[in-house]
């Protein structure tokens, strides 16, 4: 319809040429729901499109609940101070593995202060102690004394003064050392005077003193112990060929620093007389 068509030719209304503002109605009709689904035309909503979107909001809520808010990360609680300690202490080993540790840590300890106490020492005073701690035990040769104290690093001029002051006072004795020796020796080990003469000049012993001291075995007393191994030797090469059984026994005695001759003659001599005894007891 044109302004002006039914209208008694009047010209548009006054609000439109300027004149005052028709009133708007006092309400508006209920917006009409399409198809039973709760949505509302933008025409029947007074704010747009941005009214219709919070209808919706609104509608959703009703049906599912509030929207909860979304989680924030929790920030991680500093470590207490105990915690931390446990965290930075090193690893400590097992139980024995501990305990091994801390006794050779003090044994360690222990021969650091006595090194630290041997060497706030003058040498002379040194040289007494290590000499005295050898000698305690089992006697020793000037040589063996001397060769000590030299690995202890004790000059060559101290180290001599305290060895002929402890020959003085009788401490230090080759010649009683060398007969000792001897003595025992061959009456435990049944060494010959060849082996027993080696092992003095081993441990420093002079020449003529080896000599006095091995003149103590004569050559009776040489064959009688040569005699007494080869006998306790006997019953364990039974069995074998007499010629293997001559050389094993022959090759002791020569360990035990016998001379060949005297070796041969001691075993013919046994085995001999091992021999008539089996022929008697068949006999019998």
């Amino acid at each position: 319809m044109r302004y002006g068509e039914d209208n008694g030719d009047q010209g548009p209304p006054d609000w439109w040429t300027g004149g005052p503002e028709p009133e708007a109605p006092a309400s508006r009709p209920e917006p009409v729901r399409l198809d039973g689904l709760g949505v509302v035309p933008a025409s029947g909503l007074t704010g747009g499109r941005r009214r219709r979107r919070s209808a919706l909001a609104a509608e959703r809520e009703q049906e599912q609940g509030p929207e909860l808010p979304e989680a924030q990360p929790v920030e991680a609680l500093p470590a207490s101070p105990a915690r931390r300690e446990r965290r930075e202490r090193p690893e400590r080993p097992a139980g024995g593995a501990a305990r091994s540790s801390a006794k050779s840590s003090a044994r360690s300890s222990s021969r650091g202060a006595a090194a630290r106490a041997e060497e706030s020492l003058d040498p002379a005073a040194r040289a007494r102690d290590i000499c005295l701690r050898l000698l305690t035990g089992t006697a020793k040769t000037r040589k063996q004394l001397a060769d000590a104290l030299r690995k202890k690093e004790i000059p060559d001029e101290v180290a001599e003064e305290v060895l002929d002051r402890y020959e003085e006072v009788g401490l230090i004795d080759d010649a009683a050392f060398a007969e000792a020796w001897v003595e025992s020796r061959h009456a435990v080990r049944g060494l010959g005077r060849r082996a027993l003469a080696q092992e003095l000049r081993t441990r420093g012993v002079a020449g003529e003193l080896v000599e006095q001291a091995v003149a103590q075995v004569d050559a009776d007393d040489e064959e009688a112990a040569a005699r007494a191994l080869v006998e306790r030797k006997l019953r364990s090469t039974r069995g074998l060929d007499a010629q293997v059984r001559t050389r094993r026994l022959v090759g002791m005695l020569a360990r035990r620093g016998y001379s060949e001759g005297l070796a041969f003659r001691v075993v013919r001599a046994v085995t001999a007389e091992e021999a008539e005894g089996d022929d008697g007891d068949m006999e019998w």
